[in-house]
């Protein structure tokens, strides 16, 4: 039996299991540990956070609720989940966050699996390492957010039509349908747009270089049954309950509609996603150029046996992969960095085939200057860190937070130079990525056990929400007025609550009268900037400061009701 250079206890054979069973033991490493440590972000965390919460509630699992109200943007499949999560561990940051962490330990493993099929059991590690240890991976699979779900679905949609495509078999190809339809129910349409998008290229490409199997009548009718069978029945149901136009506001308006317009500002350039992908797949991406080479250069090459045309094929898909999901989210409207995390599979296939090839053939100059260039890029932001803190006289909380910065570049500026190293002679170099994978795996611990905790204190709502549900009666009005966190608030009360217009300001939107809501409740809680306004009444109630937190403080209304005309 064959051993690995660098790594002689792992024979060179193909073993998917193996290679999946480290795969998902990296993930769980990099999501896992201090999972439910703090509270949720706002925006997304906790109005994603909220609408699960509200199906606990309301115990409605159809109709989903954001503040009490019907609410139509995303469907079911993350809060569904979430919600049987937070019934059994409680409504906290762990259950949230848990069905994002489990998908993207389901990815590293399926990666490492897939791969380890088509090109052997150290390139299938090395690809699951690569993947569960790049930044983006790792932020998406400790947010309470959709995506991660969304990814996996269209991963495994990929991978099993690549399959089906490879070896003519139709229960592939129906698998992927079964899961192109979780990744609709997930975020709607994209899952298998992308999927398609992806698979029917290469499809074509393939099919001029080596034979390219298509799946039958048979294959397509089962796989699209299944597929209804999954999607179907939630948006009969939700229909039923609401009309048809709930579901032209969830697919129309804000599907189609976040890819024809800007939702919610959130826009950019053409080149948005040219840093994303830069900082998303940090710190692998010091190796993307060489591996694009390497790929290319393997795709000229004529395939001399199975184990060749098994690689080209990976190649082909991984390429289809990394370019027509980044083309197709660059001309949408509106962005976000998340929406390219699908696209990382492939990019850590044709980064994973590089290596294997590397150690195969011994040292390259081009790995060893990509090596070089990760340590000199962590200490550069690192003095840029240690002049901007003494420069803008940070406060001691900011101080804090960059120290931790500094030793998660640490962590991984240590880990490049030993990659470095390693890369450097042919009897070390397959330790190269190992090495590199643990260094950020560390650098993310540092993270989750040391710099989020501390970020706590740049999260006022939380506090303030705490020292309402402490003293707060029925019928009184929580409410919100000036600073960002409504969700937040929300989240941390309980429905309903208002988001006031600015003092003197008319209420227009969603913003509420400040008077009506302050006036018509027994008591009111409301939220406001710590810094004092000129024109700010009470409406001739009581107004007692009950607490602060950060640049927010909280007042009680109470007292006599609001008469005669606006009063300080």
């Amino acid at each position: 039996m064959t051993s690995i250079p660098g790594c002689p206890k792992l024979p060179l054979m193909r073993k998917p299991a193996r290679a999946a069973l480290v795969g998902i033991a990296v993930a769980a490493l990099i999501t896992l540990p201090g999972l439910g440590n703090g509270t949720l972000w706002d925006n997304s965390e906790t109005a994603y956070g909220e609408v699960a919460r509200e199906i606990l509630l309301y115990h409605d699992w159809i109709v989903m609720h954001l503040n009490g109200a019907p609410w139509f943007i995303q469907p079911p499949l993350y809060f569904w989940i979430s919600a049987l999560f937070a019934k059994l561990f409680g409504v906290s940051s762990f259950a949230l966050r848990l069905p994002s962490a489990l998908a993207t330990i389901a990815m590293g493993g399926m990666t490492g699996w897939a791969l380890t099929r088509q090109a052997g059991m150290r390139a299938g590690i090395y690809a699951s390492l690569i993947l569960s240890t790049c930044l983006m991976q790792a932020i998406v699979g400790r947010l309470a957010i959709m995506d991660a779900l969304l990814d996996l679905a269209v991963a495994l949609s990929i991978f099993w039509w690549f399959r089906a495509l490879q070896s003519g078999r139709d229960r592939y190809f129906v698998y992927g349908w079964v899961a192109a339809g979780f990744g609709f129910l997930a975020k709607g349409p994209v899952a298998p747009v992308i999927a398609l998008m992806v698979i029917v290229p290469y499809y074509l490409w393939n099919r001029r270089a080596t034979e390219t199997k298509t799946p039958t009548w048979r294959g397509w009718v089962v796989g699209l049954a299944l597929f209804g069978a999954v999607v179907v029945p939630w948006f009969a149901a939700l229909i039923t309950r609401t009309g048809f136009h709930s579901v032209v506001e969830l697919i129309g308006h804000y599907t189609f509609g976040r890819y024809t317009g800007t939702i919610e500002n959130q826009g950019g350039p053409l080149w948005y996603y040219v840093p994303v992908l830069v900082l998303g797949f940090f710190p692998w991406v010091a190796f993307f150029p060489s591996a694009i080479s390497y790929g290319i250069d393997r795709l000229k090459r004529g395939a001399r046996d199975e184990g060749d045309r098994n690689v080209q094929q990976m190649l082909r898909l991984a390429f289809v992969w990394i370019v027509v999901p980044f083309v197709f989210f660059s001309f949408a409207k509106t962005k976000l960095p998340n929406y390219i995390a699908l696209e990382f599979p492939a990019l850590a296939l044709v980064v994973a085939l590089y290596f294997d090839a590397v150690v195969r053939k011994g040292r390259s100059r081009s790995v060893v200057v990509s090596a070089v260039a990760v340590p000199v890029t962590i200490a550069m932001v690192a003095v840029a860190i240690v002049w901007f803190s003494r420069d803008n006289g940070l406060t001691a909380d900011l101080q804090t937070l960059a120290t931790d910065l500094i030793l998660m570049g640490a962590a991984i500026f240590v880990g490049s130079v030993l990659t470095a190293a390693l890369l450097a002679r042919n009897e070390t170099m397959g330790y190269a990525p190992y090495v590199l994978g643990g260094a950020t795996t560390l650098a993310v611990l540092f993270l989750a056990l040391l710099a989020l905790p501390n970020a706590e204190r740049f999260k006022p709502i939380p506090t303030l929400a705490a020292a309402i549900d402490a003293h707060s009666r029925p019928g009184d009005a929580i409410a919100i007025q000036s600073v960002a966190g409504s969700n937040a608030l929300l989240f941390y009360t309980r429905p309903k609550v208002y988001v006031l217009a600015s003092p003197g300001s008319s209420a227009t939107g969603s913003l509420r009268d400040p008077r009506t809501v302050i006036c018509a409740a027994p008591r009111a809680w409301v939220v406001a900037p710590k810094t004092p306004r000129p024109y700010d009444p009470a409406y001739g109630r009581h107004r007692t400061l009950v607490a602060h937190s950060g640049d927010a403080v909280l007042y009680l209304f109470h007292g006599p009701k609001c008469t005669g005309p606006l009063s300080p």
